[in-house]
């Protein structure tokens, strides 16, 4: 069903030269809108990027051990959807922060957040920090990785956390302390503390990535690092850059849908750039290294269940022997 709408949705294109202003063909913007369904296409991004927190935490339960990750990841990366989440709270739910943006964005007044993003937000906060947990053996007791958060992850989260409340005490200090009219659009507000807080996102998720890709740098390997959390966080990228794409397209070709909610396009491209870097470590630097490691695990996992049926067979035998006597 879904490669028969995409075929009606090319055939559709393909026959009718389109320009996104006043000209526009109505119809053709209506079939983009049946045929393309941009909330099925939010939906399923959204599905996309939740399950990509799952495959790791499974991932260390399984093999009882973190080794091959680091720490930093999940720490940097719970702190990364705490920001996410207020911003998509205050975007979605907030009469004042609508009220701001639909002053600064009069062509395009509604934002694209949307309701299933401040789910995807909550739902991502829960997970990273169940997937940082794992790296406290006195919670977990599994093998711990040698890695550490390191001074430079430490440093950057308190400073993060230092320019929220900076830009915090310009919007309430300001001489309109934080709001806006038709008049005076530029002037500082709570939308622009929002902004910052959706850009402190963007600026975790470039930082983030970039501990593990060194991980898997020194170790030559990517063993105990989730490839299924990759194929699907890259999925979900390109669908939620697609979708705000789409709804900027659907509403006219204006794209202050995208301006408007740069935090989330610029997610979805970040994401793409650095979930491409992790596919060529997998898939073509060091599969050798992998597959080697895989075949250690498992033959680590057969050693010990030879161990456990042998313990299991000599405490028989000496009960049987004892029931001899």
């Amino acid at each position: 069903m879904a490669s028969a709408e995409a075929l009606r949705f090319a055939r559709a294109v393909s026959r009718s030269a389109v320009s996104w202003d006043g000209s526009s063909k109505p119809h053709l913007r209506s079939k983009l809108s049946r045929l393309c369904k941009p909330a099925h296409m939010l939906s399923y991004s959204t599905l996309s990027w939740s399950f990509s927190f799952y495959p790791q935490p499974i991932l260390n339960f399984r093999r009882r051990s973190t080794t091959g990750t680091t720490p930093a990841f999940p720490f940097i990366n719970t702190l990364g959807f705490i920001s996410y989440f207020a911003y998509t709270y205050c975007m979605h739910f907030s009469p004042l922060i609508r009220q701001q943006y639909a002053i600064r964005n009069p062509a395009a007044p509604e934002p694209t957040v949307r309701t299933n993003d401040v789910v995807f937000a909550s739902h991502a906060v829960i997970l990273s920090s169940l997937t940082w947990s794992m790296y406290l053996k006195r919670l977990w007791g599994f093998t711990q990785t040698s890695q550490r958060v390191g001074r430079f992850i430490w440093a950057f989260a308190i400073g993060c956390i230092l320019g929220v409340l900076i830009v915090t005490f310009i919007v309430s200090s300001s001489p309109n302390h934080g709001s806006i009219t038709a008049r005076d659009p530029g002037a500082w507000a709570w939308l622009d503390l929002i902004y910052g807080v959706s850009f402190l996102k963007v600026i975790i998720t470039i930082v983030k990535y970039c501990p593990q890709i060194y991980t898997n740098y020194t170790l030559k390997s990517t063993t105990g690092w989730s490839i299924e959390q990759i194929l699907a966080d890259v999925l979900g990228g390109v669908l939620s850059v697609a979708q705000v794409c789409l709804d900027s397209l659907l509403a006219g070709g204006n794209w202050e849908g995208v301006t408007g909610n740069p935090a989330k396009f610029a997610l979805g491209n970040i994401t793409i750039v650095f979930d491409a870097v992790f596919l060529m470590q997998h898939y073509w630097w060091y599969r050798h290294n992998r597959l080697a490691g895989k075949e250690a695990e498992m033959s680590k996992d057969s050693e010990e269940g030879e161990g456990t049926e042998g313990e299991r067979r000599t405490l028989l035998d000496e009960r049987a022997e004892g029931g001899g006597q």
